[in-house]
């Protein structure tokens, strides 16, 4: 699978979160539930300071590795982690390496894929395990086009 690696400086995501794990149907039935609770109360209108209309889907606070429990934060970036909105959650991505990949086609399928070779790679990747994330742009919406960021944080 290719990547490119990238180094980043230090931002911060604000929106509304889940605790799940990779096991079973639970991270499908979790992710897709927090999809549907950003878009139905249009949760993004409600983000201040947003610097874009870009989507972050955060993997944070991990329990262990990709084994373990971790916190998906659905959100925007933003200039600043201020004015916190009740039952919304502030993260910083902070200053790392990151693998870079492009998972490209129908989502959530493409993005699935790319994380279930990140997976199966084990120890290879030598993550770090502080933030991932994934970012839904612009070309995120063309169907069987679709081109969505993947980052992984390694040491």
């Amino acid at each position: 699978m290719n990547y490119e690696k990238v180094t980043l400086e230090p931002f911060y995501v604000i929106g509304i979160s889940i605790r799940t794990n990779n096991s079973g149907g639970t991270l499908q039935q979790d992710i897709a539930s927090l999809w549907n609770r950003f878009f139905s109360p249009n949760i993004a209108d409600q983000i201040p300071n947003k610097v874009n209309h870009e989507i972050y889907s955060v993997y944070t606070d991990y329990e262990s590795d990709y084994t373990g429990y971790y916190t998906t934060v659905l959100g925007c970036r933003v200039s600043s982690l201020e004015n916190i909105p009740a039952g919304f959650m502030g993260v910083t991505i902070p200053q790392s390496a990151y693998r870079k990949y492009k998972a490209i086609g129908n989502i959530p399928d493409s993005v699935a894929s790319v994380w279930s070779n990140i997976w199966q790679s084990g120890p290879t990747i030598n993550r770090t395990y502080t933030a991932d994330f994934d970012v839904y742009g612009e070309k995120s919406q063309l169907g069987d086009q679709s081109e969505v960021d993947v980052f992984i944080s390694v040491g």
